[in-house]
């Protein structure tokens, strides 16, 4: 009987996947997300009034936006993988920098489900860093 993979081995796959995704996101491709996403993935930012239910969904809205980003470059920060069983919960601070160095900062929470094809995004929400006042 194999072991289970260690927690270590599961964030290192999980940022590897995350960080894919975000390099070809910032070259104006979605597909790295809809590629590494479940069928019933949901998905939240603070640009649309409420959730996208689906992969079909989630896949019209990426269209409308693609080939119109472009990120010079990104930082993920304070990384945090939380698991249980074959759910895996991943956080981090998400800095992209464009064209002119303006500097856009975000809150991300991606829940992962291990299912026969692998880790895939199930849940996914992105928000605006807030700074405390």
């Amino acid at each position: 009987m194999s072991e289970p993979p260690r927690d270590d081995d599961v964030t290192s796959h999980l940022l590897a996947l995350e960080r894919g995704a975000l390099e070809r996101w910032g070259q104006g491709d979605p597909s790295g997300f809809l590629e590494i996403s479940a069928p019933d993935v949901v998905y939240f930012d603070p640009t649309i009034e409420r959730r996208i239910d689906g992969l079909d969904q989630l896949t019209r809205y990426y269209e409308g936006i693609r080939g119109k980003i472009r990120i010079l470059r990104q930082e993920i920060l304070n990384p945090k993988v939380q698991r249980v069983g074959d759910l895996a919960v991943l956080t981090f601070n998400y800095v992209s920098y464009g064209g002119n160095e303006n500097c856009l900062r975000w809150n991300c929470t991606e829940v992962y489900r291990k299912d026969p094809v692998g880790w895939r995004i199930i849940q996914t929400h992105w928000s605006f860093t807030q700074k405390a006042t």
